[in-house]
């Protein structure tokens, strides 16, 4: 085994030190906290559940169904994202108030 120390990948010439593959690590990423996303992910964990108790239950239309209902889930979580309830939406601004 060799006693080298490991040392991390050093940065190309001209760019940024907190720049890896073009990502600016520096702004905060948000990690999709707003209604549409949470709307989104509790359709789709029902759908998910659905799903589970269809397989051991072993029916099959019911697990169709879960299916289904995922997939409504992630075109609710798309429309509240257009009409501006995703992250950095119009409807999400403060006012002021």
């Amino acid at each position: 085994m060799s006693k080298d120390t490991v040392s991390a990948p050093k940065t190309a010439a001209g760019t940024a030190p907190f720049s890896y593959d073009n990502v600016d690590h520096r702004e905060p990423t948000g990690h999709g906290n707003s209604p549409a996303a949470w709307t989104t992910v509790f359709v789709m964990l029902f759908g998910a559940l659905i799903m589970a108790i269809a397989y051991v239950i072993a029916n099959t239309p019911v697990f169709v169904a879960g299916g289904a209902v995922m997939i409504i889930g992630l075109l609710v979580g798309f429309g509240m994202r257009k009409a501006g309830y995703g992250v950095g939406g119009s409807k999400l601004k403060n006012s002021g108030h």
